[in-house]
């Protein structure tokens, strides 16, 4: 009797462990698609890009090893590099001015009156809209000549400037549009932070006497201060990254005043072919990109409250 249920003990054993194995075969299955597609189109070309940075490579011949020349090149001998990154933090002071406008569109937004799903919808649109198709639809907007935002400006009696051909006027145009263009997807991060606050903290803060003012300040901002990290972070990695507005709104001008960091790598890789110069500058950006998170993170130990 006892053989009989050892036998039937090993057979379920075996049993369970193929139905394991299988299970085991079905996962890596599946995780093998992305796996793959991350070790072909970002570890491998980003493996590579460390190599040709410490080149001389130009797309078409074989890379020579010129050592840090790039490097050197890049901080002590290239004036349009910090030219190109003083525009790249110029142009984010769009990220605290588009998330005080996103807050303050987000706690409109939060008011239960009739209709306001139709405004959430409006200010969320643009997000899913074409990148292109809005770039060009502002480069009108700028338009000095026929533009609608001069227009605007002359009936009350103000002469508009040369937005996009203006030295002193391009990169402002630019913020402008920045903060529009990234309304939507923070205002719906914020709404969905507004609504998670307990309404029994504000409340517990009205019967003790606390203003509107005092109750945005003690409940709403730690409240939301999670989210708020995370459009920061995210909203300073895109701003330092922008490159089709510049492209298609300004190609870098009037004079390199709208030249971003990352618009200034794609000319040195893809119009004067330096693609080692190039790699160094990505790999730069990179490492600034990193330090300026894990600062933020630092920081916001400060802050970013959890509970």
């Amino acid at each position: 009797m006892s053989k009989i249920q050892s036998e039937l003990g090993n057979s379920s054993a075996i049993h369970r462990n193929k139905r394991k194995y299988k299970e085991y075969l079905w996962a890596y299955a599946f995780i093998a698609s992305p796996i793959i597609g991350f070790l072909l189109f970002a570890f491998i070309p980003i493996s590579y890009s460390v190599y040709v940075s410490f080149t001389k490579y130009s797309g078409y011949q074989a890379p020579v090893v010129t050592g840090t020349a790039n490097y050197e090149r890049l901080l002590t001998d290239d004036p349009l590099f910090w030219k190109t990154l003083f525009n790249t933090f110029y142009s984010a002071l769009s990220v605290p001015i588009g998330m005080a406008a996103a807050l303050a569109i987000a706690i409109a937004l939060n008011q239960r009156i009739r209709g306001i799903l139709f405004f959430r919808v409006m200010f969320f649109l643009p997000t899913i809209s074409s990148v292109v198709a809005l770039t060009l639809l502002w480069k009108w907007i700028f338009n000095s000549d026929y533009g609608l935002l001069n227009y605007f400006l002359g009936l009350l009696g103000i002469i508009g400037p040369a937005w996009l051909s203006s030295e002193q006027w391009a990169m402002p145009a630019m913020i402008i549009q920045g903060v529009w263009a990234g309304l939507g997807f923070n205002m719906v991060l914020y709404l969905a932070a507004l609504q998670g606050v307990p309404q029994s903290l504000y409340e517990a803060a009205e019967i003790d006497g606390a203003n509107g003012w005092q109750r945005f300040l003690r409940i709403t901002i730690p409240g939301i201060s999670p989210t708020t990290l995370f459009i920061l972070i995210t909203s300073i990695i895109a701003t330092m990254q922008d490159f089709p507005r510049f492209q298609i709104m300004t190609e870098g001008g009037p004079n390199y005043s709208t030249t971003t960091i990352v618009y200034y790598l794609f000319q040195n890789a893809f119009r004067y072919m330096e693609m080692g110069y190039a790699s160094a500058m990505a790999w730069i950006i990179g490492i600034l990109l990193m330090l300026i998170t894990l600062l933020n993170f630092w920081l916001s130990r400060r802050w970013v409250h959890y509970d």
